[in-house]
């Protein structure tokens, strides 16, 4: 399929057009019309509405969203893809039921109006914002992140835009080939979040290499890399048994610490294989890395967790909140393509890092035992 380049998307995100944004070239992809939150007129939400679920979200940085006091919609967020969803809202100045193309483009606006305050907002509403992950594609390659990385590679003001997943009439989403129809039907350009990852890696990195050293562990010897993320100065660590970076696909694992089971090792915590678990089946293996990320709000999550007498966490393995952070260390280890040590998974964007997955190995044993 053909597919525009990032710059000529930019150029039309900065001239106030729509842009569609699919999650890269597989041919099964959906895709989202997104943008900029400033340029929302009636007319597009009424074209927007049209062709789409219906469901137009904004995404926004956290500090405005924190201005705003507009909190996420659950504090235990087990969406499919940990979209960020807050509290959804409705402008209370010179609308009225908040719904129609009218209102809603007045909400969107005012969201990303900075002179706007918490109050000015009904709760709930018809518009549902989103928080972007700092570090944007490069942390999660969604398209809460893409919206607003092309907006602010626009040059524009407001760090805002909007998004909707693009459908058929029979209310199924449109894919591939269909994405690229539409468009040119309707004069829209067509990109990627994998492109656009490329983009941003041209010039960018979010997190650094600041370390690495042999270690002896529990499961024998292990190359052990430290990186520093640019964006919070937490560390991640790499566990690299063998050589990986011969083309080959390497048994890989990318683990989001978890305090429970890999510090405790709590036995009921469903939370996918432990990140000792991922490193003794590598051993086994003579091949393979486990990288483990470090998460900001894990410990307090880990206690939320436990008051509610619950110890669920969704599989950790490439979380959707923070997969780019791992895929871009396995991209500086030289890794190309991926065995992934866990459950099959969908991640958008990889190619955009330059990895492939090459298959997955489905492990039952999560414990240590």
């Amino acid at each position: 399929m053909q597919f525009d380049v990032i710059e000529d998307i930019v150029a039309d995100i900065r001239a106030g057009r729509m842009v569609i944004i699919a999650d890269d070239e597989d041919r099964e992809n959906e895709g989202d019309l997104i943008m900029a939150a400033q340029a929302v007129t009636e007319e597009s939400i009424a074209f927007i509405v049209r062709h789409s679920s219906g469901i137009i979200c904004q995404p926004m940085l956290r500090a405005r969203l924190d201005e705003l006091q507009l909190p996420q919609m659950v504090s235990d967020n087990s969406e499919s893809h940990r979209t960020a969803f807050t509290i959804s809202v409705d402008y209370r100045h010179g609308t009225t039921t908040g719904i129609s193309a009218a209102d809603r483009a007045r909400t969107i606006r005012a969201l990303a109006d900075p002179t706007s305050r918490a109050g000015d907002f009904a709760r709930p509403g018809h518009i549902f914002p989103l928080r972007y992950s700092e570090g944007g594609v490069l942390t999660r390659a969604g398209h809460t992140e893409a919206t607003i990385d092309l907006v602010r590679l626009a040059g524009l003001p407001m760090l805002s835009g909007i998004l909707v997943e693009i459908v058929n009439d029979d209310g199924t989403m449109k894919r591939g080939a269909q994405l690229i129809e539409f468009a040119r039907a309707h004069g829209l350009k067509v990109g990627t979040i994998a492109d656009l990852i490329r983009h941003r890696l041209q010039t960018e990195k979010t997190v650094a290499r600041a370390f690495e050293r042999e270690v002896e562990t529990e499961f024998g010897p292990f190359r052990l890399v430290g990186y520093r993320n640019a964006l919070s100065d937490l560390p991640h660590f790499a566990l690299v048994r063998g050589r990986i970076d011969d083309g080959a696909p390497v048994l890989t694992r990318v683990h989001v610490r978890d305090t429970l089971s890999d510090v405790l090792h709590l036995t009921d915590t469903p939370c996918g294989l432990t990140a000792g678990a991922a490193m003794r089946r590598i051993a086994d293996e003579g091949r393979g890395v486990v990288v483990v990320l470090a998460d900001a709000n894990e410990a307090a999550g880990a206690l939320e967790r436990l008051a509610r007498g619950t110890q669920d966490r969704a599989e950790s393995a490439f979380d959707g909140r923070q997969h780019g952070l791992g895929a871009q260390i396995l991209a500086d280890l030289g890794v190309r393509r991926l065995r992934v040590l866990g459950t099959p998974r969908r991640f958008r964007g990889l190619d955009g890092f330059g990895l492939e997955i090459a298959g997955y190995d489905e492990v039952h044993e999560q414990r240590l035992g």
